[in-house]
């Protein structure tokens, strides 16, 4: 039992689902499952907290390790996943039963697709990157689609499981060309053979190229976002708040595994490492799109919507300087991912406390007034768009500065990419800070919709927590970074 340690926390979610799919059937109190699924993801992420900060695991046996990974970078995620997807649950548990849709499915989806989601962060062959695609894939798309009187949100679930589709496929394809061009699925093996001269070029060129393209459009970036608005307004808020964290999260990991470990090394694999200028141009479109887009909009969950586009391109930015820095640039990759993942639930979260049975806060007009109104609603919302924003003492503003630092360091032409990413990030100040405007600074209309917030212990739980990690994380940031450090020198070596 001991070698099966390293995916502990994954035959803990396994558990966890099951067991929930039991309680469900047999039960018609659902009241507290919302608890237990937090409970279970919240225990998941402390496992894999503890291998994380512990001695060397023990390697599982070969069926496993063949094809996920047991390092720190995989359990590095695993926390931010089951981080993310705990604290989504708590949202849920408020959001659900208010608006009066709560089902023990939603808390099934939810588990398995983390489950799917950690699958993919681990994936180390072309077939687990599939199957954790597919999987985490499958339960967003339902998850989406979950309110099901909604128009909306079946217009969301729709748009994403078409395009979703696509881009599987196109994943699937380039998997083939890879396999193909090396004679090999695994990661290591299809370094080795290109490496090696044994590869068609031609054929790992392409296939690689389409592997990007599949991956990129679960990151959200332009021009593979066009489902992420339609699909994040759509769904109901803990869903999106859910996806925009943990299925983001997996497709990096996985960027992260094919790019810099495996098309990384630019002593042995020579042009195939030429994937950096394509990442710098998706960067440079996808940060600028971003934050242009959310300048129009009129729904506060629209513009976070596009804020999480904006994001990617500034995750992008740091993948795009692993090629020069290395172990520097994915540390600020995982530390930006940790930061971004506390800063959207807290904005998320306390949209969803602004709201009540019928009335959801989505408008600015809506959030009018509230500072006044609502000032222990207010205010965490104001410190989570400050964190997105990256302002001090936040845990957004060392996610920035980490991720341009690697690209300053890069040095050429990485510097004016650093350089737009800030420029883009004060583009991104005007809409940031709207909210703070129109929370404090406005007065409400006379039939202003939320009259009353939201009453859910578990939204305020949530709240707390994600709160107190994005101040941690500004204030006192070592503890964080050094994790990160670890689990990137870990796994570039």
């Amino acid at each position: 039992m001991s070698a099966l340690v390293g995916v502990s926390p994954l035959l803990l979610l396994v558990a966890a689902g099951l067991s929930i799919m039991v309680i469900d059937a047999f039960t018609t109190d659902r009241s507290e499952l919302a608890l237990v699924t937090t409970a279970s993801l919240f225990v998941a992420a402390a496992v894999a907290g503890a291998l994380l900060v512990g001695s060397d695991v023990a390697t599982p046996p070969e069926v496993v390790s063949r094809y996920l990974a047991v390092d720190r970078l995989g359990l590095f995620f695993d926390v931010v996943i089951c981080v993310g997807a705990g604290l989504s649950t708590l949202l849920a548990g408020g959001y659900l039963r208010e608006h009066g849709f709560e089902r023990g499915e939603f808390y099934v989806l939810v588990i398995f697709t983390a489950f799917g989601a950690m699958v993919l962060a681990r994936a180390v062959d072309l077939l687990s990157i599939f199957l954790g695609l597919e999987t985490m894939s499958l339960g967003a798309y339902a998850l989406v689609a979950y309110r099901r009187t909604s128009a909306r949100a079946i217009e969301g679930a729709v748009k994403y499981f078409l395009l979703g589709s696509f881009a599987a496929a196109i994943l699937l394809f380039g998997s083939a060309l890879l396999y193909g061009a090396t004679g090999h699925t695994d990661l290591t093996g299809i370094q080795q053979s290109v490496a090696s001269g044994e590869a068609d070029a031609i054929l790992t060129i392409f296939g690689l190229v389409m592997m990007v393209v599949g991956l990129t459009f679960k990151v959200g970036a332009v021009p593979f976002h066009m489902w992420v608005p339609d699909a994040y307004e759509g769904a109901a808020t803990p869903v999106t708040t859910f996806m925009s964290v943990a299925v983001k999260a997996a497709a990096v990991a996985v960027m992260v595994r094919v790019l810099v470990g495996a098309f990384g090394d630019p002593s042995t694999m020579g042009l195939y490492t030429g994937w950096t200028p394509v990442i710098v141009l998706l960067a440079v479109i996808t940060m600028i799109y971003g934050n242009l887009a959310a300048l129009a909009q009129s729904s506060v969950k629209r513009m976070l919507a596009y804020s999480s586009i904006a994001h990617a391109g500034y995750i992008l930015v740091g993948l795009a300087a692993a090629h020069e820095v290395g172990s520097f640039a994915v540390s600020a990759v995982l530390y930006y991912m940790a930061a971004y993942t506390v800063s959207n639930v807290l904005a998320f979260g306390s949209l969803i406390l602004m709201g009540s049975k019928g009335k959801e806060a989505v408008s600015y007009d809506d959030l009018a007034g509230a500072g006044r109104r609502h000032p222990m609603a207010a205010f965490p919302f104001a410190i989570g768009v400050l964190s997105l924003l990256g302002m001090p003492p936040t845990a957004g503003f060392f996610g920035k500065y980490y991720v341009f630092s690697a690209a300053v360091q890069a040095g050429g032409p990485m510097v004016w990419l650093a350089a737009l990413g800030v420029l883009a990030s004060a583009v991104g100040a005007y809409y940031y800070l709207k909210v703070i405007v129109y929370l404090f600074m406005r007065e409400p209309e006379e039939d202003a919709p939320i009259a009353v917030p939201m009453q859910s212990g578990y939204v305020v739980v949530a709240l707390v927590l994600a709160g107190y990690y994005v101040m941690k994380m500004g204030i006192t940031p070592s503890r964080y970074l050094d994790w990160a450090v670890s689990a990137a020198s870990g796994f570039i070596g």
